[in-house]
Order: structure tokens, then sequence, then C-alpha cells
């Protein structure tokens, strides 16, 4: 949400101030009807009063906030009835970030000129960054209200919409700003933006080949690659990223191209490009996760493992790493020391993390591929009941529970877990064919036949496994892209 602008003072009546950007002439002020002081000590005032509000106007744009501050302050206690100076004092504090400070002023400022359309919608953003959304609404309304055409407010009541999750709401009045303003880069981008994130690809494809015929920006080639990504495109959309990439390479727009690679199974071009990345930004943690996941599919566990711990260690207290992590980990028994420490640190950062604690416990079992000492079977066993308390609905801790007593073959411990794993999750295969094992055990060789029976049915789709393993990739790497949000370019 942008700040409220100075622009609005184009309309003031009383100390005309500075339309666009230029400072035009401060006009007279004329007399207040309802003061007691004689009008020629008045008059004196009033000049005395525009000369001072040009200073503060001054020191406003040029940055002087705190100065500009106190000249209006000290303009406000002697003229407690001009919309002027109360506007201008909240267009100071809400560049300052002083949101709750310029609140009243833009308040007040409304109370003097309620039908001024500019005025409300300043209030509006005001509102908006302050979190009163319903407020701001209200606001963003009357202003329309008075001034349906004005491209300010359509153009921050569409932002205002795509920053509460309410993007579809946006669309109509960015498009109605886009009639006001047709060669607006910002809300140009923002109503593209939109088109994407409602999956209307036609039209964001159109309105960014149109914005690109005047703007041939880094972040347009990365967002119409989203669209084309989105309409099944994606040879147009991995070229697209990756002139985002070399128009403007920073971390974001490499990891987007790598991404895309990632996200279409294309493990060796995306290795070259995370590991490109890192040699720019060899701190960044989602490069390091990127390559880690491109070179475990190509089979480089003990890589992929070192680029995973090293994501961890930029990033000790984010889950995203320790996630793949913990997937890969029993592929690389050379990495096992480094993997448990990690996890182990991880676990005691988050202690009322059940997930924290599952990957900690899964590491010291599988990830050496060795036995269990009674002491590490005991350690493995409390971190488990440990995640279960803290989340009895977890199937994965479950699973691995009786797992862990099947091994020990304590199968009167494990059937219960297997039943509650399949009971929280009856599609996991794997656990009915371990819960038919146990029944074996148990000497229940009917029930165990009915499990092996619907592993197999199981086993006949376990692709869908592997489009849980593609949907994981593929939410890891949208949710760590960086491009798509509004742009902050000048309107």
């Amino acid at each position: 949400m942008h700040s409220p602008r100075i622009t609005h003072l184009a309309t003031l009546l009383v100390l005309s101030a500075v339309p666009n950007v230029a400072l035009h002439a401060v006009q007279p002020l004329t007399a207040d009807p309802q003061s007691s002081i004689p009008s020629g000590r008045q008059s004196s005032t009033v000049a005395a009063a525009n000369e001072q509000f040009r200073v503060a106007v001054s020191h406003y744009q040029t940055g002087q906030y705190r100065l500009a501050a106190e000249e209006l302050e000290s303009l406000a206690g002697r003229m407690p009835r001009s919309f002027e100076v109360e506007e201008l004092l909240g267009l100071v504090y809400s560049s300052e970030s002083e949101d709750a400070k310029a609140r009243p002023h833009f308040e007040a400022a409304v109370r003097l000129k309620p039908g001024l359309a500019a005025a409300r919608a300043n209030l509006a953003v005001n509102l908006s960054r302050l979190g009163d959304n319903s407020g701001a609404s209200q606001e963003f309304r009357r202003a329309l209200q008075l001034e349906p055409k004005s491209y300010d407010a359509n153009h921050d009541f569409g932002e205002f919409y795509i920053h509460t999750g309410k993007v579809a709401k946006a669309i109509p009045y960015l498009a109605a700003a886009e009639r006001a303003r047709p060669r607006s880069y910002a809300n140009g981008y923002d109503l593209a933006l939109a088109y994407v994130r409602t999956r209307q690809w036609a039209a964001a494809q159109g309105s960014i080949l149109n914005l690109m015929a005047g703007h041939n920006t880094a972040e347009l080639h990365n967002l119409l690659a989203a669209a084309d990504e989105g309409s099944g495109d994606f040879i147009s959309a991995a070229n697209e990223y990756q002139t985002a990439a070399h128009m403007n390479p920073s971390d974001a727009n490499i990891f987007d191209w790598g991404g895309e690679f990632l996200v279409h199974h294309n493990w060796d071009a995306a290795a070259k490009v995370f590991s490109q990345g890192l040699k720019l930004y060899p701190n960044s943690a989602r490069l390091s996760v990127g390559l880690g996941l491109a070179l475990y599919h190509m089979g480089s566990f003990n890589q992929s493992v070192k680029a995973l711990v090293r994501a961890a260690d930029l990033n000790p207290s984010d889950p995203g790493a320790y996630c793949f992590l913990n997937e890969c980990d029993e592929h690389s028994p050379a990495e096992a020391d480094a993997v448990i420490e990690r996890f182990k640190r991880y676990a005691e950062l988050r202690p009322h993390d059940p997930k924290a604690l599952y990957y900690y416990a899964e590491s010291l079992w599988k990830t050496k591929q060795a036995p269990l000492t009674q002491a590490s079977f005991l350690h493995v066993e409390q971190l488990l009941q440990k995640c279960l308390a803290l989340e009895p609905g977890f199937a994965d801790g479950h699973y691995q529970l009786a797992n862990l007593y099947s091994q020990r073959q304590e199968y009167a411990k494990a059937v219960p877990e297997y039943e509650r794993t399949l009971a929280l999750d009856p599609k996991n295969g794997r656990a009915h064919y371990r819960l038919g094992q146990a029944y074996v055990h148990s000497g229940k060789k009917a029930l165990a036949q009915k499990q092996f029976a619907i592993y197999q049915q199981w086993y006949t789709r376990h692709l869908a496994e592997e489009d849980k393993e593609q949907n994981r990739i593929r939410t890891f790497v949208y949710s760590e892209g960086g491009a798509e949000t509004p742009s902050r370019r000048a309107r």
C-alpha cells in the first residue's frame, strides 16, 4: 500500500501548496469569520502563516520531515481549523511511518472537507496501514462515490484488496485506474499481477505485453514467465525467467529461473543455475536448498546433503531446509554426523515443534544405517512420544514409532501404532504392508492378508506418491519465489 500523497494538496483552496511535484505560489489566506481578532491583525497573521506553511512544504519535499512537523505543529496550534495544515501534517507523519500520529490529522482533514475525495483516499491509506481494514474500505468507497474516475482512489483501493488477499476484488478498481491513466507502470503491473494470482493467464499475458511496449523491465519478464507457466507454456516460461535473471541477476530472479527447471524435473539445468547463483549469493539459503534438491535427483547424494546442511546453517530456525534434508539424509551415511548435529540443533531451537523432534528422531535412527543401541532406542522412542504428545494427529510420527517397535520385534506395541497411522492416513500404503507384517508375527494371518491386498492395490497407484514429492518441490519453489509483489515504481 502506497503512502498517502502530497499530490492531493492540488485541490486545496486556502493555503495552496504542491500539486504534483512543483511548489505553486501560496494563495493568500482569507480572514477567519469566526475569529474575534480584528481584520488588520488577521491579515498579518495570514501572511506569516502562508510563509511558515511554504517553509513546511519545502521541508516536506526535501525529506526533512522533522523540520516540517515542527513548523506545522506550530501552525496547527494557531490555526486549528486549517484543512491544509492537518492534511500535510498527516502526510509528514505518514512519510516517517508514524501512522498512528498521522491518523488524527487525516481524520481532522476529512471533517474539515468531507466532500474532498482525495482527503478520504489519504485517510483510507492511513487506516489500511494501521490494520483497520473495515475503516479503510469504507473511506475508499466514499472517495469513489465523490470521484468515481479518480486514478489514486481506484489504484489504492485495488492495492488494498491485493494486500488483504482479496485479489479478485482488486481487478475492477485497478482496471478503472488503468482507464484513468493508461500509461501508469505501477498500476499496469499490479493489474497484471492480479490477473496472474487469479489464474487469468491470457489477460495477464496481454497486460504484460502492453506494458512491455514502453517498459522492458526484469520484473515484467518474471511476471510474464509466471503467466506462461500457468498457461502451460513451460518453454516460454523458462526463457522469460532466464531473461529476467540476466537483466537483473538478483537472488529472487535466479531462484525463480532455477525453480522452473526444478518443477519440470530438468535437474541438470536447475543445478547449473543454482550453482551460478551461489557464486553471486553464497549466503542464500534458498539457492542452497534448490541446489541440494537438484543434486539429490541427479544421484549426487553426498553433495546434495552438503548443500542442504549449508542451507540449514545459513538459516538455522527455518523449516524449509530440514524438510528436504530429512528426505535425503539416509542416502548419505558419510554425512550422518553433520546431519544429526543439524537436526539436534533444530530440535533445541524449536523444542515445542513436533516436526523438529520427529526429524531429530529419524536422523538418530536412520542416517547411520546401523542398528540402534538400547540407549539410542530409548532416546528415539522418547523423542517420538514427545512429538506425538505435542501433536497426537501426526500420522508420520505414529508410523515411525510403529516401525521402531517392529524393528525391536515389539509387535504388541507396533500394531496399535500402525492402526492409529492408518486411521489418520488411510492412503499410506507402506503402513498397510507393515501392519500386515506385524499381524503375521502376531499370528493374525487373515488380518495380515487383508492388509497385503490393500497394499497391492496401493502399489499399482504408486505414481501418486511421486506426485506428492512433486507437490513438495512445487510448494517450495512457489513459496520461496520473490518476484510477484505489487510494484513500488513511480505511479
